[in-house]
């Protein structure tokens, strides 16, 4: 009996193969389809195959009657690629102790490769009764087959036509975060069916715009399947940022151009294949923290119905209830080794089968936490160290959570770098004009000694930013003394306070030209800092064209015009881009501003200091200049090109230019001056942020070798070796 031609009314029960219980998830051999999950806890599992995304119920249910270490499977020779499934999981229905099993509700795979069908809400989807006085407590006997999000069996081959990743060293990157949708959908030079797609990003204009900035990898925000939460759909709004993944293998089908299941997956592959050619890596935001399911009022979609207590970090007394170390709900249970499996699983595959470059975990101290404390030697992160396939690419942690003890700055193993919250804070409140930061602004232009140096970690381990996706663009941040999410519709309480933001002295757009002119002024300098100081940069998607949200800090649930780049650019824009396309290209060909080490790699040379710190009449900082200079806010960066830690991509020393970066973040113009002994030979001038359309190095300084830096500006002198 051929599986997919079973259409008669009340599906029918089909006996499988004993099939194998690896690889999880539903796997093609080429004459037959393998299908293994996960279920600890459960009776019974049915898998439950629909002939079409439309079907009000399953065409035919196949219980598994073979279990092996608590792997259900069964192998069925007619099933092939392009079938939907999910699974009905039979077990007690005990919400008190933590299990929440209910054959009521359809369950799609957590190895599911490609979305059949996506959730439509209804509240058949939840386990419990909605609106009973027992609350979660109730069972709910309605049938969600109409309604839940569907798997469909893929077919793992696709032509990579030798695709190789560009293995850019971590000293040698520069990060463009973005988000799939949002970069392209307002693009002119996209073509209209592929705006806001997987195809529209790797289309030439894109890659182009890429390709002139300089950077070397992307990081795209979640890809992994994710709902649209149900209040948020209520209100007409979607979950635009994604950081609510339902399941970790398959790409989000929203963001292909192409319809059909397969379609999806292949067009993702070819998107990462069309990047690599053009020598940038694809770096993926994952959320291995929590899922869509929520709380216990959330839904039972997947891993809540097949397995809640080996999938979800319970409370130790009282499982009815979740730990929330996230703020979503729920906290995925690494102590579990099965949940691990999963996270492992997916990694690996994204690394294999999709060739990405990298990961950045969102949240990434929840995924460390044993018991209650955030564990740098747990399971996860030995696991990780431990697997070759893992151990070789990119990771980049998030790294804190909202649990105790969340903030975990500085303390991630040494093959991890991390966001850099005290760069972004530090540089904010520096350009912003406060006092007393010498010391903290020195050490973060110089890597973050202070986090990574007594450890043994690199510069690179540092990932700077001023913005990101979560708070203002940087447009908004000097524009902007509050946040205005009032089209978020939760009365303007949601988001950060951003308290480091600066208006530049009026709130919102201004037709006032003086506080224009220190506005673009304040970009360039936040924009310069970024790009010059040791450690990786990362620019957040679209500040390298000045786009604004209108003073909207948290667009998690915009997707429309105000989080979409807008690529229709004034004069302004045009040379804000332009400049940010020549520090690039500078910092790229300067290894003196991407220092691996900290000190020289030679164990037996003798320290050396390779970064000096003067004040503006050029004397070195002094200690009570340190403790005691709170009233300055100028500082003076001398890199010198002979360091022995520039190191190139093979790690051999190279010579290269000495650089003076001088900043002023007093309001009132100020005079450097270069130390008489470093005016052996001419220095010029290669950027000045009150400058902007300023030739690189084609200006020499005086003879005096004083600099004049109008207020709150930087300049930035090179000396040929």
């Amino acid at each position: 009996m051929e599986l997919h031609a079973l259409t008669q009314e009340g599906a029918t029960e089909v006996v499988p193969l004993p099939g194998d219980p690896f690889p999880q998830g539903a796997t093609w051999t080429g004459s037959a389809t393998n299908f293994s999950i996960f279920a600890a806890g459960a009776e019974a599992v049915e898998l439950c195959l629909f002939d079409s995304p439309g079907d009000v119920r399953e065409s035919a249910r196949v219980r598994l009657r073979e279990r092996t270490n608590d792997l259900w499977h069964g192998c069925l020779p007619h099933v092939r690629p392009g079938q939907l499934y999910g699974y009905r999981v039979h077990g007690p229905y005990e919400p008190a102790a933590g299990l929440r099993f209910n054959p009521n509700k359809v369950l799609l795979d957590p190895y599911a490769k490609a979305i059949g069908r996506e959730l439509c809400w209804d509240d058949s989807v939840f386990g419990y009764t909605i609106g009973s006085p027992d609350g979660d407590l109730s069972f709910d006997e309605r049938d969600s087959a109409a309604f839940a999000p569907l798997a469909v069996v893929t077919d793992a081959t696709f032509d990579w036509r030798g695709d190789e990743p560009p293995r850019v060293p971590w000293h040698q990157s520069i990060i463009y975060e973005t988000h799939v949708r949002g970069l392209t959908m307002r693009h002119p030079g996209v073509p209209e069916n592929l705006r806001g797609t997987y195809a529209g990003l790797a289309s030439d204009p894109v890659i182009d715009h890429l390709q002139r900035l300089g950077v070397t990898a992307v990081e795209l925000m979640p890809v992994h399947y994710f709902l649209d939460d149900r209040h948020l759909v209520d209100r007409g709004l979607r979950n635009y940022w994604g950081y609510n993944t339902l399941a970790y293998f398959a790409p989000h089908p929203l963001y292909a151009s192409r319809e059909h299941p397969f379609g999806v997956v292949a067009e993702f592959r070819e998107m990462v294949r069309r990047l690599h050619a053009a020598g940038i890596e694809v770096i993926l935001d994952v959320v291995y923290n929590h899922t869509a399911e929520g709380n216990e009022m959330g839904p039972t979609l997947s891993f809540r119905g097949i397995d809640n207590l080996a999938y979800y970090r319970t409370v130790p007394d009282d499982p009815r209830y979740y730990m929330d170390y996230t703020g979503c709900g729920n906290t995925l249970n690494m102590v579990h080794p099965h949940s691990l499996q999963v996270l492992m699983d997916s990694l690996r595959y994204w690394v294999t089968e999709m060739h990405v470059d990298g990961f950045r975990f969102d949240l990434a101290a929840a995924l460390a936490r044993e018991l209650d404390e955030v564990n740098q030697l747990g399971a996860f992160f030995d696991t990780i160290y431990q697997d070759p396939t893992l151990a070789a690419v990119k990771l980049i942690a998030e790294p804190w959570d909202l649990g105790p003890d969340g903030y975990q700055v500085g303390r991630f193993p040494a093959n991890w770098t991390e966001w850099n919250g005290r760069y972004r804070d530090t540089i904010r409140k520096f350009w912003r004009g406060e006092m007393g930061l010498h010391a903290d602004v020195a050490t973060r232009l110089g890597g973050s000694a202070d986090l990574y140096e007594q450890a043994g970690r690199l510069r690179s381990s540092s990932i700077n930013f001023v913005t990101a996706h979560d708070g203002f663009t940087l447009a908004d941040l000097v524009a902007y003394d509050g946040k205005h999410n009032e089209a978020n519709l939760d009365d303007n309480r949601d988001g950060s306070d951003d308290n480091a933001s600066w208006n530049c002295g009026a709130e919102g757009p201004t037709d006032d030209p003086a506080i224009q002119q220190l506005r673009w002024r304040q970009m360039r300098n936040f924009l310069t800092t970024l790009l010059l100081s040791q450690g990786v940069p990362m620019i957040c998607g679209g500040d390298e064209i000045a786009r604004s949200q209108r003073g909207n800090n948290n667009g998690y649930c915009q997707d429309n015009e105000i989080t979409w780049y807008d690529w229709d650019l004034n004069e302004e824009q045009r040379a804000f881009f332009g400049l940010a396309c020549r520090l690039v290209r500078y910092r790229r060909e300067h290894p003196t501003f991407s220092r691996r080490t900290f000190r020289d790699e030679d164990p037996d040379a003798p320290p050396a200091e390779t970064i000096r710190w003067l004040r503006s009449d050029g004397q070195p900082m002094r200690e009570e200049d340190w403790e005691d200079g709170g009233w300055m806010r100028t500082l003076g960066m001398l890199l010198l090109g002979d360091a022995p830690e520039i190191r190139d991509s093979q790690g051999q020393r190279v010579a290269d230019d000495d650089f003076f970066v001088l900043l002023n973040a007093y309001h009132e113009p100020v005079k450097f001056r270069v130390p008489e002994q470093l005016r052996d030979r001419p220095w010029r001038v290669a950027f000045d942020t009150a400058r902007p359309e300023l030739v690189p190095d084609k200006e020499r300084l005086r003879k005096s070798g004083l600099a004049r830096l109008e207020g709150r500006s930087m300049m930035v002198l090179r000396r040929a070796r």
